[in-house]
């Protein structure tokens, strides 16, 4: 089979056509618009494509103006759809594209106006891809691999269509777009294939990593509060806990709320839901930056610090309580106050077991709850005071 323009062209629209069909599908099952947006860009290059099969049957109108037009329109819809992938925002002025294309319906036919038209449509393509890949350059805690692989396509591509405007800028190129004729315009043939697999593999592959990193957090996220769960806590905390050392202490806060089932009981269970929502958006206001928090269930939350001795694990702890006491009182009623109780323990030594660690937080949570409630204890179990001592007080809410 000889790759003659036409045959390239009918590769061009065979994946472009895929592309478009593969991803309204998938927009269908997730509604994700920027799904919506990449279909309609491979759409419009299936259809720019097959009108440009005209040309050479004289339609130079169809052919060449219309069909490079459509060529644009898929790049700005590529743009409009990453940014609203990385909830960006687009500038108007993007809309002046439209009057810039509609301009060259005054030049006349002949290889100079194929050789403006190459040179504007080119600069408008790069324009649009490496603004698209601009906006796919993230932060590395929020790039995955599937944004990382479309930014570099887009930044390649984008790269390409500049290369052309130089190219064409050479003088005695010769540029002739209606019989596809010149070096420029096969080679732009040719990366026409290659780049529309390519962005197309790279959009259903961002695609996927994010969906991928959705049912993730799904996984390992609390419904109601959006905190990790237990699980989540158990695999994360032994990474966690590596970094703990002499200079760098830890500690462990494990939080239940008192008297939390006259709330159920007495105002529904809507009202303690909304309890334990509250009590995690306090717990998200303090938490330090590199701390890990989760509700292991129920009404029992767990907070894990670094570099945090004592003094600094009870300050943390009494303003969770007071503030949560200052919530509660005015929320719900009922006949004995909702309060926490905060039970932990400060250590220097990674914990071998995380199952220890958390049974020496409930047995200073027991004997907060066991001393009255509304209370926070805390063992100090690092090497200045000895294993095992407990160096905390009992810490006094407010007369409830």
């Amino acid at each position: 089979m000889a790759f003659d323009p036409a045959t390239i062209l009918t590769l061009t629209i065979a994946i472009a056509a895929a592309a478009a069909l593969y991803l309204l599908l998938e927009w269908r099952s997730t509604q994700d618009v920027s799904l919506l947006y990449w279909s309609t860009g491979f759409g419009s290059i299936t259809l720019g494509c097959s009108l440009a099969l005209l040309r050479t049957s004289g339609h130079f109108l169809i052919g060449v103006w219309f069909a490079n037009g459509l060529l644009v329109f898929a790049h700005w819809m590529f743009l409009l759809g990453v940014a609203r992938f990385v909830d960006g925002r687009l500038s108007p002025a993007w809309w002046l594209l439209i009057p810039i294309w509609c301009g060259l319906l005054l030049l006349p036919d002949g290889t100079t106006s194929s050789k403006f038209y190459l040179i504007v449509n080119s600069l408008l393509v790069a324009t649009l891809a490496l603004r698209a890949s601009l906006l796919l350059q993230l932060e590395r805690d929020v790039a995955t691999l599937g944004t990382r692989q479309l930014h570099y396509t887009l930044l390649i591509h984008g790269v390409f269509y500049l290369a052309k405007v130089a190219l064409a800028l050479i003088p005695g190129e010769l540029i002739d777009l209606v019989a596809y004729r010149g070096l420029v315009i096969r080679i732009s043939l040719i990366e026409g294939v290659m780049a529309i697999l390519l962005i197309a593999l790279s959009m259903t592959g961002t695609v996927r990593y994010r969906r991928e990193r959705q049912i993730e957090r799904l996984a390992e996220r609390d419904p109601l509060t959006a905190l990790y769960n237990r699980r989540a806590f158990e695999t994360r905390a032994p990474r966690f806990l590596r970094h703990i050392s002499h200079d760098r202490p830890g500690a462990l806060l494990l939080i239940d709320i008192d008297n939390f089932k006259p709330v159920n009981d007495l105002h529904g269970h809507a009202a303690g839901d909304r309890l334990l929502v509250t009590l995690s958006e306090l717990i998200r206001e303090i938490l330090p930056e590199g701390a890990l928090a989760a509700r292991l269930g129920g009404d029992e939350f767990t907070i894990l610090l670094s570099d945090s001795p004592r003094e600094t694990a009870t300050r943390l702890g009494e303003e969770l309580r007071a503030r949560f006491h200052a919530v509660a009182s005015t929320t719900v009623v009922t006949p004995m106050a909702v309060t926490l109780s905060i039970g932990g323990s400060v250590f220097d030594l990674p914990p071998n077991d995380l199952g220890a660690l958390i049974d020496h937080g409930d047995a200073t949570l027991y004997e907060a709850k066991r001393g009255g409630r509304d209370q926070l204890r805390v063992l100090d179990q690092t090497k200045s005071t000895g294993a095992g001592a407990d160096e905390s007080t009992p810490a006094r809410s407010m007369s409830s």
